[in-house]
């Protein structure tokens, strides 16, 4: 099959803005479905259970009478688990324990300091109460963004784990209902789109309300994400995925094809790049491609992505790779050259760094252990991959001393009053201990007392 996909090089006039053109994505939901949006987080903020069913039924052609049928046990988690074959349970039980171990050396314990005079300062971390999870349903199955969304929270200590997944025509994935009883969740209801993240973010009479809401989702998920934010957590606004390779050519180009198929196929609007300083590995890769494809079922999907949005960019060499690497600051980045660990250390954007030629991806995506909820769209020049850090939060510890009170109320009485905020000054000055007053406290902690 034949492929048109764009080639780029860095010695070409322009080529920033070429650049800047590839990878502009705009992630704004247009004013219809604004207005839908908050319609459905209107209606089920005020009606509650009553609204979520409405939804249901309209959007997921399904029958529900009471919202007591949205819930699924933990009994009936584990039945579905029952009705998937041994081989893959073995592999979501496997990649589940790969993902809990790494996100176990993510956990943060609470500190604190005492400084000379007795004062302790410090901060305690505490895991969240409760938290939603938002998993992606319909004939798509995502067991791998349960185990990667629920693990690190289950790692942080969150208390209840309450699941959201859309079920349209009532059809049930056993797969994604199987890693939710073995990652742990607690919970689950089969609703989905906005009406989900807004009974998530304020609660009805059966679904909880909950601090932190997770998990990737359509168009409409995100808008309603967006807009609950504030009166709950969020993850992040995800975009479409994206690949970018750097390649010295001589890596075998079919894997590399195959590497940059691994994101083509997510979606036509999924983003595949790769960068060579080798001109005529282009060429091989583009080969291998035309020759791969024919054989991949989501073929029409993959070149879409690859002729839209996807590229071949030659540099001058691997440092200028790197700092188009750099500028592009990928959800996922392959360093398929030789001593792939000292390039990395010139990489300062990127969701994840995937080193070396037997190091694809597909494999981040599953079971190596680092999470695969990455920042997309360049948000990773600002972003972390999801963390055990995003399901706990920081309380900062402060227990003065009456020296120490004393002292650090000369401190902030006069800024107090820079700010004219005189009961500020006044309440820090109450604390400052007379001469004798603070002689007889360096006594008194002298000796003991």
């Amino acid at each position: 099959m034949k492929l048109n996909i764009r080639e780029f090089s860095t010695g070409s006039e322009g080529f920033l803005a070429e650049l800047e053109a590839l990878l502009a994505w705009d992630s704004v939901s247009d004013v219809a479905v604004q207005e839908s949006v908050a319609n459905i987080v209107t209606q089920v903020r005020k009606r509650g259970d009553e609204a979520v069913i409405e939804f249901t039924n309209r959007f997921d052609r399904r029958e529900i009478k009471s919202a007591t049928e949205l819930e699924i046990s933990r009994e009936e988690m584990a039945q579905a688990k029952l009705r998937v074959s041994d081989e893959l349970v073995a592999s979501l039980e496997a990649a589940a324990q790969r993902v809990h171990d790494y996100h176990e050396r993510q956990k943060q314990p609470s500190w604190q300091y005492q400084e000379a005079d007795g004062t302790v300062l410090g901060q305690k971390v505490t895991p969240l109460d409760r938290v939603g999870v938002y998993v992606p349903g319909g004939k798509a199955a995502y067991p791998s963004s349960v185990l990667m969304n629920v693990m690190p929270a289950k790692v942080a200590g969150v208390g209840e784990i309450i699941m959201v997944v859309p079920t349209p025509d009532g059809v049930v994935n056993d797969i994604v209902l199987a890693a939710a009883y073995i990652a742990g969740v607690d919970r689950v209801f089969t609703i989905g789109g906005a009406q989900a993240v807004a009974a998530l973010a304020y609660g009805t009479d059966t679904v909880p309300k909950v601090d932190k809401i997770v998990g990737p989702g359509n168009i409409f998920v995100a808008t309603a994400k967006r807009m609950v934010f504030g009166a709950v957590g969020i993850d992040m606004i995800a975009g479409p995925s994206e690949i970018l390779v750097v390649c010295d050519g001589k890596t075998d180009p079919d894997w590399i094809a195959m590497d940059l198929f691994s994101q083509a196929e997510h979606d036509e609007d999924a983003q595949s790049i790769l960068i060579t300083p080798d001109k005529a590995f282009i060429q091989d890769v583009k080969a291998s491609m035309e020759r791969l494809i024919e054989a991949q079922s989501r073929q029409a999907i993959i070149k879409v992505s690859l002729e839209n949005r996807g590229a071949f960019i030659h540099v001058k060499d691997l440092d200028e790779a790197m700092e188009i690497a750099n500028v592009v600051a990928a959800e996922h980045l392959e360093l398929s050259i030789d001593e792939p660990e000292k390039w990395s250390e010139k990489i300062r954007h990127a969701g994840a760094i995937f080193m070396g030629r037997h190091t694809p991806e597909a494999l981040g995506d599953y079971c190596a252990g680092p999470n695969h909820v990455l920042p997309t769209s360049g948000t990773a020049r600002f972003s972390s991959p999801l963390g055990v850090y995003d399901f706990q939060k920081r309380s900062s510890l402060i227990n003065c001393s009456p020296q120490g009170a004393s002292d650090l109320a000369k401190i902030a009485s006069p800024l107090a009053r820079g700010e004219s905020l005189e009961a500020h000054a006044m309440s820090a000055e109450y604390r400052i201990l007379a001469d004798v007053d603070a002689s007889a406290v360096k006594a008194s902690e002298a000796k003991g007392e």
